[in-house]
């Protein structure tokens, strides 16, 4: 009756996850990617904008190692050097996601596929179809681009970044969200003079006031041009670049502008509605706690769902549909308590609730919080500083939200999750032996709440 058991549509992080696991239980698995295996976040999302930011850091690590003893001569920072050993590392990246579907015994067909009913697709490229018994949909989402300003043709989106030949000396990023604050932080890392406009009052909307507060001030203090309460309004191409106009009147010369303001469910031309997929407000698939969408044999995992859009929560997501569907192992992903990072600078690592969140489901908040110049700084003159804050409910004594602010900040954040997501209270952080010398320490030596 079906040719195979799961067809996967799209390749990324989620929807590898699901066909290897689906694939070891047994199941006939065709995965469908019109693009690069790997997904947005190998490709052209996190792995690659991670080893940007990384590099972005080596001028002031060169800077900081004089107050060290180090004699530190003339250094240069090569554009095309830094493109050619990314890209590479991507493409092997991207052989290992293949080769691990291959050996799990999943077929990658390498084209656009299309619903036409609960259990049939079609491969766009060359016309095949297929019945499956089960479907599920993990197309992530895109880049999108404002409809009504002049000239946004010449814009890019982060997608492109990835693809620039030569470094822009200067830089418009529009937005104010993830890729926004971290596209800044890299540009201005690598040299760049770099305009950041956000419509919004500040950086990082839904975090915790006092990391907003934060990342707004070092991000002023280094160099880069804060345009908060601004909007682009038009782009105009010139002989010698861009010329961008800001809604406060500035027109500002530039060689690229990068649109950051926000990404969208990728479900256009698969065939959902007609298939009978409900979608919602913003084209997502609607989908319950199983990742099962209004059609009992189509599911779906990932941004495309904008549950949570993180890669770790699609590899979970998928994970979860495939020991639920195929291996007789039922569980659902818990969209409480997820860690997450900002690869900013200085970067950002939060678990929980904010204070505002906590404050306003009706808990009795406790709020401890240091700030202080990090023992790299002391010796290197420079001007940084960490921050780290805890969201505590005076009344169980647990611990709601972790959030840091400062150099290894991700690193720090991934084991405090362990502490958050177990249900550690306060006396569990203060029994814990700190590790001396370190910043990390600072989250179990606060002993006194903040006043008012």
């Amino acid at each position: 009756m079906f040719d195979v058991d799961l067809c996967v549509i799209g390749a990324g992080s989620g929807g590898t996850r699901a066909a290897r696991i689906a694939a070891g239980y047994g199941a006939k698995v065709i995965v469908a990617e019109e693009s690069r295996i790997g997904g947005t976040c190998v490709i052209r999302g996190c792995v690659p904008k991670k080893l940007m930011a990384l590099a972005s850091h080596f001028g002031e690590d060169f800077e900081d190692a004089i107050g060290f003893g180090w004699s530190i001569k003339a250094v240069h920072f090569d554009w095309q050097l830094l493109k050619n050993a990314r890209d590479k590392e991507i493409a092997r990246l991207e052989g290992i996601y293949r080769n691990n579907l291959v050996e799990a015994g999943v077929t990658i067909e390498q084209s656009r596929a299309v619903i036409e009913g609960p259990h049939n697709v079609r491969f766009v490229d060359f016309g095949k179809r297929v019945r499956v018994k089960k479907i599920l949909i993990a197309t992530g989402a895109q880049p999108l681009l404002p409809k009504d300003i002049p000239g946004i043709e010449h814009a890019i989106v982060s997608d492109h970044v990835f693809n620039i030949e030569k470094q822009p000396e200067r830089i418009l990023v529009v937005g104010g969200g993830y890729i926004a604050v971290e596209f800044a932080g890299i540009f201005s890392g690598l040299g760049s003079k770099v305009i950041l406009a956000h419509r919004g009052d500040k950086l990082l909307r839904g975090f915790d006031e006092d990391i907003r507060d934060e990342i707004g001030a070092s991000y002023a203090e280094r160099g880069i041009d804060l345009s908060l309460k601004t909007t682009l309004t038009r782009i105009t191409k010139s002989a010698g670049g861009l010329l961008a106009t800001l809604s406060d009147g500035r027109a500002i010369a530039v060689d690229q502008v990068l649109i950051a303001t926000g990404r969208g469910p990728n479900t256009q031309q698969l065939g959902l509605e007609e298939a009978g997929v409900k979608l919602g407000r913003k084209g997502e698939i609607l989908v319950n706690d199983w990742s099962r969408s209004s059609v009992p044999s189509i599911f779906a995992v990932g941004d495309v769902t904008d549950r949570a859009n993180l890669t770790p929560v699609a590899i979970r997501e998928g994970h979860a549909f495939a020991d639920t569907e195929f291996g007789k192992k039922p569980w659902r992903v818990d969209h409480d308590t997820i860690a997450t990072a900002v690869f900013s600078v200085p970067e950002i690592g939060v678990v929980g609730a904010t204070e505002a969140e906590a404050r306003a489901k009706g808990s009795n908040v406790v709020i401890y919080k240091t700030r202080f110049r990090p023992m790299r700084a002391t010796l290197s003159g420079r001007r940084e500083f960490m921050m780290m804050k805890l969201i505590v409910d005076a009344d169980t004594d647990r611990v709601l939200g972790v959030h840091i602010t400062g150099r290894d900040a991700a690193e720090i954040i991934q084991l405090a999750a362990v502490a958050v997501t177990m249900g550690a209270t306060k006396a569990d952080f203060d029994r814990t032996i700190a590790v001396h010398p370190t910043a990390a320490e600072e989250l179990v030596t606060m002993r006194s709440p903040v006043k008012g």
